[in-house]
Parts: structure tokens; C-alpha cells; sequence
């Protein structure tokens, strides 16, 4: 028989652990945000910082609190635990899922819009695969989890007009370099509620050059992403640098890719990369018009 557990009895246990947050990166209160009111602390965002600070999470996800800064850009975005949120391609490390999933648990959604199913790549098995493992390990946080398929609109990634919101983290450069942004902002447009919100991170590209129309280095011009965004239907209502990085020159052999995580030069210039830390980021907080 599998055990069920609700989301205030997963945050009983998780209160027995420690809250470190100061670890976690700056407060909000610190960040430069447009077109936001200051954050007020309720219930929600007290079980979303015991989520956060949760044993749940791996420690090679909580590593890189530091620049991701989970509850700071969740708040940013607006979640709140009553909604319905897609967030698109997880990714078999699950990174936003082990704070998503059980936050969503008892009185939300969430849909986890992962590669298609008739995608036989490498990089697209493997996701799918890691992915049901890590919703296998933990059903009493992960049973809720609804899988769709995305690959540009060609799928539902949730019933259209559903969602609260739509997540994405640093993928538009992806689709940028294929061809399918615009059938990925439709299909996210499908999906949203009038008023809902499309929320988007990204390797910001220096804006004293161009925009590379391949995104090649992984890098998108903050004002290419707002326009193609704008051109899709958005509204642009706020952005923000809480995931700034004035180390992050974009100049590298390897593209965004020679900074941490990935690190693809190995231990050539290691200890400068790892010095730089992870890119310099836009978040960018769009809405469906009414």
C-alpha cells in the first residue's frame, strides 16, 4: 500500500529541519524589481521557505541556491500554493520540482511539461527517464505530478486556458537556436488563463553587440527576449536582478557553457570559472492580457 501524505504533513517533518536561508542568496527586500509590490510575509511563504530549506531537495540542487535563489524568484513570479503552474522541461534533476511539486501538493497543480514522447534523442530519453525516477521515489510528494509532452505547440502542456502560470528556466535560448520560440510562446499562450503569468529566466547576452539569430553562446539580449515575447501576445509587467551577475563577462571559448554548472572545459581555467560562478540572468514576469 503507498502511502499518501498531505502537504502539512510533509512540512510537519520538514519543520524538524534545519531553516538555514541565509544561504539561500539575498532577501527580496534587497533586489531591483520593476512593477512589483514589497513581499509580505504570509502562511504560504513560510511552508514555501520550510520547502526550500527542506530535506527533500538534494544537496547538489541546494548548491546552487546561491544563484538561483529559489524562494526570491518564486515570489517574484507570484505563486501561490492554490494555483495551477506548468512549469516546461523539468529536466531529469528536478531542480524546481522538489519545491513545486509538494508546495502544489493539497491545493494546487502542477504539470510537468517534459520532452515528447516520440523524441528518441539521447538528451530527451534520458530526461524522461530521470524524471520517472524521481517522481517513483517520493510518492507522497510527487503524486500529484501531471507529465505532459512539449515540443512547440504541437501538444496541450496543460488544458488551455488553465494555468496560473507557466514557468521556464533558461530554455528560450534553446528554442531560439532551433527555430520553435514562436510555437513555445503559442503553446504557453494556449495554456494560460486570461491575466495568467509566463515567467522567464535566461543567460542575459550583452547588449553592446547583437543578438546572435542562433543564440550560439546561450546568451539572449534582454531586449530580443522582451520584443519576441511581446510579438507572441505578452505583456511585459516585470523584470528583475536577482539573478544579476557583474562578474559574467560572455566572452568565453565555450560559450555560457564554460561557467559553472557545466564547466565543459574541465580544468582548463577551472578556478576562474568557479570564481565568475553562474551566468549573469534576466527575470522576466509577463502576463496574458485580460
Amino acid at each position: 500500500m503507498t502511502l499518501r501524505m498531505t502537504r502539512s504533513g510533509v512540512l510537519a517533518v520538514l519543520l524538524l529541519a534545519p531553516l538555514v536561508l541565509a544561504s539561500h542568496g539575498k532577501s527580496a527586500s534587497a533586489d531591483s524589481t520593476t512593477a512589483s509590490s514589497p513581499l509580505v510575509a504570509t502562511a504560504a511563504d513560510q511552508s514555501l521557505q520550510t520547502l526550500i530549506a527542506g530535506p527533500q531537495r538534494s544537496d547538489k540542487n541546494r548548491a546552487r541556491d546561491i544563484y538561483r535563489h529559489p524562494y526570491e524568484t518564486l515570489t517574484f513570479f507570484g505563486l501561490r500554493d492554490d494555483q495551477t503552474v506548468v512549469e516546461i522541461d523539468p529536466g531529469s534533476g528536478a531542480w524546481w520540482t522538489e519545491i513545486l511539486a509538494p508546495y502544489l501538493h493539497d491545493r494546487g497543480h502542477y504539470y510537468a511539461a517534459g520532452p515528447a514522447n516520440d523524441n528518441s534523442s539521447a538528451e530527451a530519453t534520458s530526461s524522461r527517464q530521470g524524471f520517472a525516477a524521481k517522481l517513483a521515489s517520493a510518492p507522497a510528494l510527487y503524486s500529484n505530478v501531471v507529465v505532459t509532452q512539449f515540443d512547440g505547440d504541437r501538444f496541450d502542456i496543460a488544458p488551455p486556458g488553465s494555468a496560473d502560470m507557466v514557468l521556464t528556466f533558461r530554455n528560450l535560448h534553446n528554442w531560439i537556436a532551433d527555430g520553435t520560440a514562436e510555437p513555445a510562446l503559442r503553446a504557453f499562450y494556449r495554456a494560460l488563463k486570461p491575466g495568467g503569468v509566463l515567467g522567464i529566466e535566461d543567460h542575459r547576452g550583452r547588449a553592446d553587440q547583437p543578438q546572435d539569430p542562433k543564440a550560439a553562446s546561450g546568451y539572449v539580449r534582454q531586449d530580443y527576449a522582451i520584443a519576441l515575447i511581446e510579438k507572441a501576445g505578452f505583456k511585459l509587467v516585470a523584470s528583475s536582478e536577482i539573478d544579476a551577475n557583474p562578474k559574467d563577462t560572455k566572452d568565453y571559448p565555450a560559450g555560457v557553457w564554460t561557467l559553472p554548472p557545466t564547466l565543459r572545459l574541465k580544468d582548463q581555467d577551472r578556478a576562474k570559472y568557479l570564481a565568475i560562478g553562474e551566468s549573469d540572468r534576466f527575470l522576466l514576469k509577463f502576463v496574458k492580457p485580460e
